[in-house]
């Protein structure tokens, strides 16, 4: 195990530089890209540093100090951005610029191909390169000027390897025949919507929800979107707005007035008085007029006959995955599987490398044309019935 001398990194804190930075990155064939951002404290996170690397080049850009959008036109070019573990870096980038890289490689994703689990940048480093990474300090603040030696380290080398890794990675998968999966895995990555939560879906995501009657469901939704919404234009993290304890016992409780909204546990003084307390009372009543079903679970609306099907292939598939190395919830997930058997167009099991590996099969197995058997050893295997 090394660890290689600190490359060299060049602080970029005024816009001109950042110009003359992106243009010259920008006629590089590829670059490696990185952010450090926050959002303890905001509903949008705070980008704080780019950390960008090209050629020979490496930079940390300075976004509190410079106009980060001068970056668009670099992820308009043609060059490859190599990034790991890319989405929040997408959803920071969306916020911030406007704008993503045309172009996509995920070392994370694509070491996922290679049967590795959402592994972190310093395990490939270390496992694929035999470099040690300096440790990080997960408690940083990235946002206070000016940044330490050890911090300006560390964030440099989150960019330093990563042409070097994703070289090895994709020259291991190009002998297998997977590159071409794993590129179209980073392209569904990088088209996926990221930004802000829908606000009228933001009831799914609290804990316990299901346990609530139809009414107090239609309050939790109610309430739900409206500190979303709320959030959003404070830009202060939801559960400040309201914490999750107080809200699911308003939409048990359903108050009618200050007086009963005050009574409900986690409701504190600011969200019973005044404009803050009308805005909830307001959403209460819309949402006890409009009584929610329970949200449906991803095979509710699969026919019962097939239903077993889901668990027996889901044991496969972990088999499969193991086999081919790869990782299992890249190959399919529930949902996935459920999104196959209902006959969904747009299942990802039906097209592509997944439907080759996998999703014919299973359209085999629902059709009585093929079984599962055991083998004997403890594992499972596809018997043609043809």
């Amino acid at each position: 195990m090394t660890e290689p001398e600190p490359r060299a990194a060049r602080w970029v804190d005024d816009t001109d530089t950042l110009k003359s930075v992106v243009a010259t990155a920008a006629e590089a064939p590829r670059y490696a890209l990185d952010t450090e951002f926050h959002r303890e404290r905001s509903y949008y996170p705070k980008l704080a540093l780019v950390q960008l690397a090209w050629a020979d080049e490496l930079v940390l850009i300075d976004p509190l100090a410079t106009d980060i959008k001068e970056l668009v036109p670099l992820f308009h070019g043609p060059g490859l951005a190599v990034l790991h573990a890319a989405q929040q870096d997408l959803d920071v980038l969306t916020h911030a610029c406007g704008a993503v890289p045309a172009r996509l490689a995920d070392t994370q994703l694509v070491a996922g191909f290679l049967g590795h689990s959402t592994p972190s940048l310093s395990t490939l480093v270390s496992g694929e390169l035999g470099i040690r990474l300096p440790k990080a300090d997960r408690l940083t603040d990235w946002l206070r000027r000016p940044l330490t030696a050890d911090q300006r380290l560390y964030a440099a080398s989150d960019v330093a390897h990563l042409f070097d890794l994703y070289d090895r990675l994709a020259a291991e998968l190009e002998e297998l025949g997977r590159l071409d999966w794993a590129l179209a895995e980073c392209e569904e990555l990088r088209i996926r919507p990221v930004g802000p939560n829908d606000p009228d879906g933001a009831w799914l995501r609290l804990k316990d929800v299901r346990t609530l009657k139809r009414q107090a469901r239609g309050v939790a939704k109610s309430v739900a979107a409206w500190r979303e919404r709320r959030a959003a234009r404070t830009d202060t993290p939801a559960r400040s707005v309201l914490p999750d304890l107080a809200l699911l016992a308003i939409a048990q409780r359903a108050p009618h007035d200050t007086q009963e909204l005050r009574s409900c546990r986690g409701v504190d003084e600011r969200h019973s008085r005044g404009q803050l307390a009308q805005e909830i009372l307001n959403a209460v009543a819309e949402g006890r007029e409009c009584p929610v079903d329970a949200p449906q679970r991803d095979d509710d609306d699969l026919d019962r006959s097939l239903r077993p099907a889901v668990t027996l292939v889901s044991a496969w598939v972990s088999q499969l995955a193991r086999q081919q190395r790869i990782d299992t919830t890249l190959l399919a997930t529930r949902a996935d599987l459920v999104a196959l058997l209902r006959g969904d167009a747009a299942a990802r099991l039906a097209h592509g490398w997944r439907a080759e590996v996998l999703g014919d099969d299973v359209k085999r197995l629902v059709a009585g044309e093929a079984a599962l058997s055991f083998d004997g050893q403890g594992s499972l295997r596809l018997i043609d019935l043809g």
